[in-house]
Protein backbone atom coordinates (compact mmCIF):
# COMPACT_ATOMS: atom_id res chain seq x y z
CA UNK A 1 0.00 0.00 0.00
CA UNK A 2 3.22 2.33 0.86
CA UNK A 3 4.38 1.66 -2.12
CA UNK A 4 1.47 2.14 -4.46
CA UNK A 5 0.46 5.50 -2.82
CA UNK A 6 4.22 6.94 -3.13
CA UNK A 7 3.61 5.90 -6.89
CA UNK A 8 0.46 7.70 -7.43
CA UNK A 9 1.97 10.77 -5.78
CA UNK A 10 4.55 10.64 -8.29
CA UNK A 11 2.20 10.00 -11.17
CA UNK A 12 0.16 12.92 -10.17
CA UNK A 13 3.25 15.25 -9.63
CA UNK A 14 4.16 14.24 -13.37
CA UNK A 15 1.38 14.73 -14.52
CA UNK A 16 1.03 18.30 -13.32
CA UNK A 17 4.91 19.44 -14.02
CA UNK A 18 4.37 17.95 -17.98
CA UNK A 19 1.83 20.89 -17.88
CA UNK A 20 4.30 23.64 -17.60
CA UNK A 21 7.57 24.22 -19.45
CA UNK A 22 10.93 24.22 -18.26
CA UNK A 23 9.77 21.71 -14.95
CA UNK A 24 11.31 18.47 -15.73
CA UNK A 25 14.02 19.31 -13.07
CA UNK A 26 11.67 19.18 -10.43
CA UNK A 27 10.18 15.91 -11.69
CA UNK A 28 14.00 14.04 -11.64
CA UNK A 29 14.62 15.95 -8.21
CA UNK A 30 11.06 14.95 -6.78
CA UNK A 31 12.11 11.35 -7.84
CA UNK A 32 15.38 11.60 -5.75
CA UNK A 33 13.47 12.82 -2.93
CA UNK A 34 11.13 9.61 -3.21
CA UNK A 35 14.53 7.40 -3.01
CA UNK A 36 15.82 9.10 -0.11
CA UNK A 37 12.93 7.53 1.94
CA UNK A 38 15.29 4.03 1.34
CA UNK A 39 18.44 5.91 1.70
CA UNK A 40 20.37 2.51 1.41
CA UNK A 41 18.65 0.94 -1.54
CA UNK A 42 19.40 4.17 -3.38
CA UNK A 43 22.75 5.60 -1.94
CA UNK A 44 25.56 5.37 -0.26
CA UNK A 45 28.63 7.39 1.73
CA UNK A 46 31.93 7.52 1.85
CA UNK A 47 34.08 10.12 3.98
CA UNK A 48 37.76 10.08 4.06
CA UNK A 49 39.55 13.01 2.68
CA UNK A 50 36.09 14.17 1.62
CA UNK A 51 32.42 13.69 1.87
CA UNK A 52 30.53 11.58 -1.10
CA UNK A 53 27.06 10.67 -1.76
CA UNK A 54 27.21 8.20 -4.36
CA UNK A 55 23.73 7.30 -6.45
CA UNK A 56 23.10 3.89 -7.44
CA UNK A 57 20.02 4.99 -9.44
CA UNK A 58 20.62 8.72 -10.44
CA UNK A 59 17.70 10.52 -11.38
CA UNK A 60 19.25 14.08 -11.74
CA UNK A 61 20.53 15.14 -15.06
CA UNK A 62 23.12 18.16 -15.73
CA UNK A 63 20.87 20.43 -17.16
CA UNK A 64 18.82 19.88 -13.90
CA UNK A 65 21.43 21.12 -11.97
CA UNK A 66 22.02 24.61 -14.02
CA UNK A 67 18.16 24.74 -14.07
CA UNK A 68 17.86 24.58 -10.89
CA UNK A 69 20.75 26.53 -9.27
CA UNK A 70 20.20 28.94 -12.24
CA UNK A 71 24.67 29.19 -13.13
CA UNK A 72 26.94 26.92 -14.49
CA UNK A 73 29.90 25.44 -12.29
CA UNK A 74 33.68 26.65 -11.55
CA UNK A 75 34.73 23.63 -13.89
CA UNK A 76 32.83 21.70 -16.19
CA UNK A 77 34.90 18.64 -17.69
CA UNK A 78 34.83 16.02 -20.03
CA UNK A 79 36.19 12.34 -18.45
CA UNK A 80 36.56 9.41 -19.37
CA UNK A 81 33.09 8.16 -17.68
CA UNK A 82 31.69 11.20 -18.40
CA UNK A 83 31.70 14.32 -16.95
CA UNK A 84 33.10 16.13 -14.05
CA UNK A 85 31.87 20.05 -12.27
CA UNK A 86 33.73 21.42 -9.74
CA UNK A 87 32.04 24.97 -8.03
CA UNK A 88 34.69 26.91 -6.15
CA UNK A 89 33.81 28.99 -3.31
CA UNK A 90 36.66 31.25 -1.96
CA UNK A 91 36.42 33.64 1.37
CA UNK A 92 35.80 37.11 0.64
CA UNK A 93 35.74 40.15 2.96
CA UNK A 94 33.67 43.04 3.27
CA UNK A 95 34.35 44.32 0.64
CA UNK A 96 33.51 41.56 -1.68
CA UNK A 97 37.42 40.95 -2.68
CA UNK A 98 38.55 37.31 -2.22
CA UNK A 99 41.25 37.56 0.90
CA UNK A 100 44.96 36.39 0.46
CA UNK A 101 46.03 34.03 1.93
CA UNK A 102 43.00 32.07 0.70
CA UNK A 103 40.22 30.28 2.24
CA UNK A 104 38.32 28.13 0.10
CA UNK A 105 36.42 24.82 -0.03
CA UNK A 106 34.91 23.06 -3.19
CA UNK A 107 31.32 20.70 -4.32
CA UNK A 108 31.94 18.48 -6.53
CA UNK A 109 29.09 16.58 -9.22
CA UNK A 110 30.18 13.40 -11.75
CA UNK A 111 28.32 12.44 -13.90
CA UNK A 112 27.96 9.13 -16.18
CA UNK A 113 28.23 9.14 -19.92
CA UNK A 114 24.41 9.68 -19.77
CA UNK A 115 24.74 13.08 -17.99
CA UNK A 116 23.24 11.86 -14.82
CA UNK A 117 24.83 12.53 -11.57
CA UNK A 118 26.95 9.69 -9.85
CA UNK A 119 28.48 11.26 -7.21
CA UNK A 120 28.02 14.60 -5.14
CA UNK A 121 31.02 15.37 -2.97
CA UNK A 122 32.60 18.33 -0.26
CA UNK A 123 35.67 19.02 0.19
CA UNK A 124 37.62 18.87 3.40
CA UNK A 125 37.43 22.80 4.61
CA UNK A 126 33.46 22.36 4.24
CA UNK A 127 33.79 19.52 6.42
CA UNK A 128 34.77 21.56 9.85
CA UNK A 129 31.33 23.64 9.30
CA UNK A 130 29.55 20.37 8.30
CA UNK A 131 30.46 17.08 10.21
CA UNK A 132 30.91 13.99 8.03
CA UNK A 133 28.31 11.86 10.43
CA UNK A 134 25.60 15.25 10.73
CA UNK A 135 26.01 15.60 7.32
CA UNK A 136 24.90 12.59 6.01
CA UNK A 137 22.37 12.74 8.85
CA UNK A 138 20.82 15.90 7.36
CA UNK A 139 20.88 13.43 3.80
CA UNK A 140 19.18 10.74 5.22
CA UNK A 141 16.60 13.05 7.14
CA UNK A 142 14.99 13.96 3.84
CA UNK A 143 13.75 11.00 3.53
CA UNK A 144 10.86 11.97 6.32
CA UNK A 145 10.47 15.58 4.23
CA UNK A 146 7.90 18.04 4.26
CA UNK A 147 7.94 19.35 0.89
CA UNK A 148 6.74 23.02 0.57
CA UNK A 149 5.52 22.99 -3.13
CA UNK A 150 5.26 26.66 -3.34
CA UNK A 151 8.56 27.44 -2.53
CA UNK A 152 10.18 24.35 -3.26
CA UNK A 153 11.92 23.55 -0.51
CA UNK A 154 12.47 20.43 1.89
CA UNK A 155 11.68 20.33 6.10
CA UNK A 156 14.06 17.69 7.17
CA UNK A 157 12.74 15.39 10.24
CA UNK A 158 15.50 13.90 12.18
CA UNK A 159 13.67 12.78 14.77
CA UNK A 160 13.09 9.84 12.20
CA UNK A 161 16.59 8.93 11.75
CA UNK A 162 19.56 7.41 14.24
CA UNK A 163 21.28 10.19 16.34
CA UNK A 164 25.01 10.57 15.95
CA UNK A 165 27.01 10.10 18.70
CA UNK A 166 30.17 12.36 17.19
CA UNK A 167 31.12 15.67 19.56
CA UNK A 168 30.75 18.31 17.85
CA UNK A 169 33.31 20.49 16.58
CA UNK A 170 34.49 23.83 19.07
CA UNK A 171 34.92 27.48 17.97
CA UNK A 172 38.35 27.68 18.40
CA UNK A 173 39.02 24.67 15.50
CA UNK A 174 36.40 26.07 13.06
CA UNK A 175 38.24 29.77 13.46
CA UNK A 176 41.52 28.21 12.80
CA UNK A 177 40.29 26.95 9.80
CA UNK A 178 38.09 29.28 8.30
CA UNK A 179 39.43 32.78 9.74
CA UNK A 180 37.82 35.15 11.58
CA UNK A 181 34.39 35.71 10.51
CA UNK A 182 32.95 39.18 9.40
CA UNK A 183 31.11 39.51 11.74
CA UNK A 184 29.59 38.51 15.18
CA UNK A 185 26.23 38.09 16.71
CA UNK A 186 25.99 38.12 20.40
CA UNK A 187 22.80 36.21 21.66
CA UNK A 188 22.02 35.38 25.51
CA UNK A 189 23.28 31.77 25.48
CA UNK A 190 25.52 31.55 21.37
CA UNK A 191 26.77 33.53 18.87
CA UNK A 192 26.51 33.77 15.55
CA UNK A 193 29.65 34.04 13.56
CA UNK A 194 28.93 35.35 9.48
CA UNK A 195 31.33 33.62 7.15
CA UNK A 196 31.17 35.33 3.21
CA UNK A 197 32.32 33.22 -0.13
CA UNK A 198 31.95 34.21 -3.18
CA UNK A 199 31.05 31.41 -6.11
CA UNK A 200 33.40 31.27 -8.79
CA UNK A 201 30.57 30.93 -11.27
CA UNK A 202 31.52 30.58 -15.81
CA UNK A 203 27.67 31.58 -16.39
CA UNK A 204 24.65 33.25 -14.49
CA UNK A 205 21.61 33.60 -15.36
CA UNK A 206 20.45 36.72 -15.16
CA UNK A 207 18.57 38.29 -12.52
CA UNK A 208 20.38 35.65 -10.33
CA UNK A 209 23.88 37.06 -9.80
CA UNK A 210 23.26 37.15 -5.83
CA UNK A 211 23.37 32.87 -6.01
CA UNK A 212 27.57 33.54 -6.38
CA UNK A 213 27.62 35.35 -2.83
CA UNK A 214 27.44 32.70 -0.02
CA UNK A 215 26.59 33.94 3.43
CA UNK A 216 27.05 30.79 6.20
CA UNK A 217 26.33 31.42 9.30
CA UNK A 218 27.20 29.21 12.65
CA UNK A 219 26.17 29.15 15.50
CA UNK A 220 28.45 28.37 19.02
CA UNK A 221 27.23 27.50 22.00
CA UNK A 222 28.62 30.19 24.69
CA UNK A 223 29.01 27.60 27.35
CA UNK A 224 30.56 24.99 25.44
CA UNK A 225 32.14 26.34 22.71
CA UNK A 226 30.34 23.78 20.75
CA UNK A 227 29.54 24.37 16.87
CA UNK A 228 25.50 23.77 17.21
CA UNK A 229 23.78 25.01 13.75
CA UNK A 230 25.50 25.47 10.00
CA UNK A 231 23.01 28.18 7.66
CA UNK A 232 23.65 28.99 4.46
CA UNK A 233 23.09 29.49 0.97
CA UNK A 234 25.34 27.45 -2.03
CA UNK A 235 24.90 27.77 -5.55
CA UNK A 236 21.33 28.49 -4.90
CA UNK A 237 20.62 25.68 -2.69
CA UNK A 238 19.54 26.61 1.17
CA UNK A 239 21.59 24.44 4.20
CA UNK A 240 20.95 24.64 7.38
CA UNK A 241 21.72 21.66 10.06
CA UNK A 242 20.79 21.94 13.44
CA UNK A 243 23.72 19.57 15.03
CA UNK A 244 21.82 19.05 17.86
CA UNK A 245 18.65 17.34 16.89
CA UNK A 246 20.77 14.69 15.26
CA UNK A 247 23.12 14.47 18.18
CA UNK A 248 22.81 11.36 20.94
CA UNK A 249 22.17 12.70 24.56
CA UNK A 250 24.94 12.47 26.63
CA UNK A 251 23.36 10.81 29.79
CA UNK A 252 25.70 12.53 32.21
CA UNK A 253 24.42 15.86 31.23
CA UNK A 254 20.52 14.31 31.44
CA UNK A 255 21.51 13.57 34.61
CA UNK A 256 23.15 16.44 35.99
CA UNK A 257 20.01 18.58 34.29
CA UNK A 258 17.45 16.27 36.70
CA UNK A 259 19.66 16.99 39.83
Amino acid sequence: MIKIQRYARLCIIAALLATQTGCLEWMHAYQTYLQMQEFDRYFTVTAQDDFTVHFKQPRLLTDDFIALAKLHASTEKQTAEGKHWRYWFRKTDKNNQIISPEVSFYCDLTFDKYDKVRQWSFSKLFLQIAPPEFLEASFRSLGGAEINEGKKQLRAKAEFIDKVSADLPKKAVVVQQLGEPLDIENEDKQEIYKYQFHLDAREVEEGYEDRTLSEVKLTFDKETTELVKMSGRFAGLKISINYRNFQEEDDNKVASASN
